[in-house]
């Protein structure tokens, strides 16, 4: 019997499926090493099945080629004996490409799919969109993407930037895609771009498209780099000489002259001058503040640059496999920003991280500060901390004395945020040291210490700086705690003294005394609540700070009319110099009053029961409360477990802030986190041989030795 030729006959009309002869004629003609192998039949009935009209059918062919073309099976088992073993989609593609070669008849069929749906689809969109930030801003970015990613989008047959993600809907899809061949496809293109007039040419069409999106990039792109705050923070240069408007004048001569060799190689030029102004306005803001906006709009455009080059390489690649290499290239990068661009994360991680740096390098510039190396300036550190106690036994009294009267909730929240506030900026102002501050700061002088100089050298200052830190530190809460109780205690005896009854009542008293406890309440839980609350006042510090020098609001006070008329040009100048070196301090002040005074009135406002456990104010409210009871009271195992929970809110005071601030600089830093593990050992070493190191300072130190640099000024 007679097995009839399927390259003779036209393909099986829509609808009727092949017979099971014409489909063992064909495998046994094109995969003669496995001709039963469901691959080849599956093939067979796609080609047979290629729609002749409508767009979304076409597509929904497309989808299903692909899903052929994705299934894995042996790589060896559809080659030829004489070709190299291939990828399992590589075999496939080769099947593919032997198929329509000796099948005129599906090679046509194919043909005419392929230029219809490069005909009704645009792919303006894909090449200059998609990866590219699209917003003016930081916000308006992430409220599209959030927007996009909670509410159902409407089908756009018609675009190629939606085709990609419809037929490659997963991220790792984008792997898959940069696997495949580049010769295969360059044969398989061959194979099915060839369509003549009336229908258009596919490749002409995608040229079409690519040369739109280089001026459009280029339209976008030097709109942004002609803006306002970017030419004061460029290199001193003519408006006329900027690359970003010689950028457009480029593009348009690529496009006049169809992308010719030496319009391309202006082109690269121009984009390698616009991202040297790029570079020169990012290290102005990593000296002078930083604004997420403008760090988002700087990768807006070296997005741009990078996609203006991706596309003249396409173009500029001889025809053939070189040329689908590019293609190849640009299009896996173009799948891997299409699902990038749906994730909220990926822009706040993207953006915010310079910002979170200027922060954590200000609060580490800071941390400085709180940070001792000689027996003077542990002593120092001793004393501030004991004014600073001082001051905290004055808002623990009159925090008491504010929630004993009978106000609206919001004025009784106002009165003890500014009771908090006001405390905590008379402690800055009078010189003294609050020791829950001193975490999150010193923290960010740590990590500024790992990611400075070399390896070795990293190491050797870590060493030297967690001692220091830890027995500052110590000494902080020794003033603190030292002395914020004996005044408490004098406060209370005198007012007994004066009024004949006690601060507090028996009941209340009690009440204070019960809610200290360690198990028995949420104490544990609010202290480390109470040291999430330092840390954001620390960000906050270092945001306040980071937008004063940003928006050079010392300079502006320097130079102030009015101030220089009323002060004179040095005390203009003085207090310009004073506000930037205080806005950190004031900021982080500021903030912790109000978070303190804001988290009770949050959690009763959603029904939970949230508190704050701040370890100085807890062992004031501790003193005063045995003041109350008496010196009987202060003996009984309720209140020895109160002063248990007061030391384990210290604890968890220091460790959370110190946590979250050491992290967040870390990875601010880009610190490798395979330098934790000899960190941790040199450390525990130290620890081991001189002991003594983390709770005294040394009887002789030099700190030309031990002090590590401060960062410099901003």
């Amino acid at each position: 019997m007679t097995v009839p030729d399927p390259s003779s006959q036209p393909p099986p009309s829509r609808g009727i499926g092949p017979s099971a002869r014409e489909v063992d004629a064909f495998c046994v003609q094109y995969a003669p090493r496995a001709p039963g192998n469901p691959a080849v039949r599956d093939l067979y009935r796609l080609l047979c099945d290629v729609p002749e009209g409508g767009l979304e059918a076409r597509l929904e062919w497309v989808e299903r080629w692909v899903a052929w073309l994705r299934e894995r099976i042996p790589a060896n088992a559809l080659v030829d004996a004489d070709e190299p073993e291939r990828s399992p989609a590589d075999s496939r593609l080769s099947l593919l490409v032997r198929v329509l070669e000796g099948e005129p008849a599906f090679r046509a069929a194919l043909t005419r799919l392929v230029s219809a749906v490069c005909d009704g689809s645009r792919g303006l969109k894909l090449f200059a969109q998609v990866g590219v930030p699209a917003g003016q801003g930081f916000v308006s970015e992430a409220s599209d993407r959030l927007a996009r990613a909670l509410l159902p989008a409407p089908p756009e047959p018609g675009k190629l930037s939606e085709l990609l993600l419809r037929l490659f809907p997963v991220p790792g899809d984008a792997d898959w895609l940069a696997g495949l061949s580049p010769a295969l496809l360059a044969k398989l293109a061959a194979l099915v771009g060839d369509a003549r007039p009336p229908e258009p040419v596919p490749a002409a069409r995608v040229r079409a498209d690519l040369m739109d999106a280089l001026l459009l990039l280029a339209v976008q792109t030097a709109a942004l780099g002609t803006t306002e705050d970017v030419r004061e923070r460029s290199p001193e240069t003519a408006f006329r000489g900027s690359p970003f408007l010689r950028l457009r004048l480029v593009c348009d001569a690529v496009l006049a002259r169809d992308a010719a060799a030496d319009t391309l190689r202006d082109l690269s030029t121009c984009v390698a001058d616009c991202r040297q102004v790029v570079a020169s306005v990012s290290r102005h803001l990593e000296e002078a503040g930083v604004s997420v906006d403008l760090v988002y709009r700087l990768e807006r455009i070296r997005r741009s640059l990078e996609r203006m080059e991706a596309i003249a390489r396409v173009l500029g690649a001889p025809r053939g496999e070189p040329r689908w290499r590019e293609a190849m290239a640009l299009l896996t990068d173009l799948l891997r920003r299409a699902h990038a661009d749906r994730s909220v994360r990926e822009l706040v991680k993207r953006n915010v991280r310079m910002l979170a740096r200027k922060i954590i390098e200000r609060a580490g510039h800071s941390g400085e500060h709180y940070i001792t190396t000689t027996r003077a300036e542990f002593h120092a550190m001793v004393h501030s901390a004991a004014g600073g106690g001082l001051v905290t036994a004055g808002a623990v009294a009159l925090k008491f004395v504010l929630s004993g009267l009978t106000l609206a909730p919001f004025f009784l929240t106002l009165g003890v945020g500014l009771n908090y506030a006001v405390a905590f900026v008379l402690i800055q102002l009078l010189g003294f040291t609050l020791a829950t501050k001193q975490p999150s700061v010193t923290a960010a002088t740590l990590a500024g210490a790992v990611g400075e100089g070399a390896r070795g050298e990293r190491l050797a200052s870590l060493v030297e700086l967690i001692p220091r830190i830890t027995r500052s530190q110590l000494a902080a809460f020794a003033g603190n705690l030292g002395v914020v109780a004996p005044a408490v205690v004098a406060l209370g005896l005198g007012y007994q003294w004066v009024t004949d009854h006690a601060f507090l009542s028996h009941a209340k008293a009690q009440a204070t005394v019960a809610s200290m406890h360690p198990w028995r309440s949420g104490t544990l839980a609010f202290a480390a609540l109470t040291g999430v609350l330092l840390w954001l006042s620390s960000v906050a510090g270092g945001w306040l700070e980071n937008f004063v020098v940003y928006r050079r609001l010392p300079e502006a006070l320097a130079h102030h009319r009015v101030l220089r008329r009323l002060m004179g040009d040095a005390g203009a100048a003085r207090l310009a110099s004073g506000i930037q070196h205080a806005a950190s301090g004031l900021g982080a002040n500021v903030s912790l009053g109000f978070l303190l005074a804001l988290v009770p009135v949050v959690g009763r406002f959603f029904g939970l029961t949230l508190d704050v456990r701040h370890v100085t104010f807890v062992l004031g409210q501790l003193a005063l409360a045995g003041c109350s009871l008496g010196a009987d009271a202060v003996l009984q195992p309720e209140f020895l477990a109160a002063l248990a929970g007061a030391a384990l809110c210290g604890m968890l005071n220091f460790a959370v802030s110190f946590s979250l601030a050491l992290g967040v600089a870390v990875r601010a830093r880009d610190v490798p986190t395979r330098e934790a593990l000899p960190f941790l050992r040199a450390v525990l070493a130290r620890l081991v041989k001189d002991p003594r190191s983390f709770l005294l300072p040394p009887r002789d130190a030099s700190p030309d030795v031990l002090r590590v640099s401060a960062p410099p000024e901003p």
